[in-house]
């Protein structure tokens, strides 16, 4: 017979001073926790769309909004590695785009 589980509160106490548990690295409700999630949302939008004809030009553009948004997040995070990342990553997807419009 397998014995369930029983849920239970952890409180805060308990989360705060836990090695076991697993907490978020990143604050949550933020301007920034917000912003991450919407070009989370953008960039997979985007890459649903990829290689599908006809939605070439709204893969780019989703792209360049989520990668915008996260090149944003980077710099809130001082992060220069995300910085980098999504810097030059901008610059691809304009680069394309700008070409894909003229």
């Amino acid at each position: 017979m397998l014995k369930e589980k029983k849920l239970r509160e952890i409180s805060k106490e308990e989360l705060e001073n836990s090695t076991r548990i697993q907490k978020s690295a990143t604050p949550k409700y933020t301007v920034d926790w917000y912003v991450k999630w919407c070009a989370s949302i953008l960039i997979l939008a985007a890459m649903s769309m990829r290689g599908v004809a006809g939605f070439e030009l709204t893969d780019l553009i989703l792209s360049a909004c989520g990668v915008a948004l996260w090149l944003w997040v980077s710099i809130i995070w001082k992060d220069r590695a995300l910085v980098l990342l999504n810097g030059v990553g901008l610059l691809f997807l304009l680069r394309n785009l700008f070409e894909r419009l003229m």
